[in-house]
């Protein structure tokens, strides 16, 4: 897949969400999406330090734990990649992760000013979204 426009981070100051964990959302969100493709390099921990005016150590916290969950690739000298490892887990860690997810969705909407019906109603148009566009 090539893209025109070079994978970029961007932070809400606003969300309640550490820094570090908005980027390691933001490289997990550009996969699941098809935005981030198996081998595409991403920006250096410098460059996105630079870029975000963050210190270069909180990108290196988030780079690392994607490494450690087999998402990124780190080759001295030529770059972080995504890695083109299936990232596998066991029931537990898949559920502390869609527990944690939900948290912090629940968290955010919150502060957006959000209830969790809300919430509950727009995930359940998006289930009936592909039956809607097969009709």
């Amino acid at each position: 897949m090539t893209r025109t426009a070079p994978f970029t981070f961007r932070l809400d100051a606003r969300s309640g969400v550490p820094v570090y964990r908005q980027l390691i959302d933001q490289v997990q969100a550009g996969i699941a999406s098809g935005k981030l493709a198996s081998g595409e390099q991403i920006p250096t921990v410098r460059q996105v330090a630079v870029d975000l005016e963050i210190n270069p150590n909180t990108v290196l916290r988030a780079y690392r734990e994607l490494e450690i969950r087999g998402v990124l690739d780190t080759q001295q000298g030529t770059g972080t990649f995504i890695s083109d490892r299936k990232v596998t887990q066991d029931d537990a860690e898949h559920d502390r992760q869609l527990e944690q997810l939900v948290s912090e969705f629940v968290a955010r909407a919150g502060v957006g000013g959000f209830t969790v019906k809300e919430l509950m109603d727009r995930l359940r148009e998006r289930i009936t979204e592909p039956e809607k566009r097969t009709k």
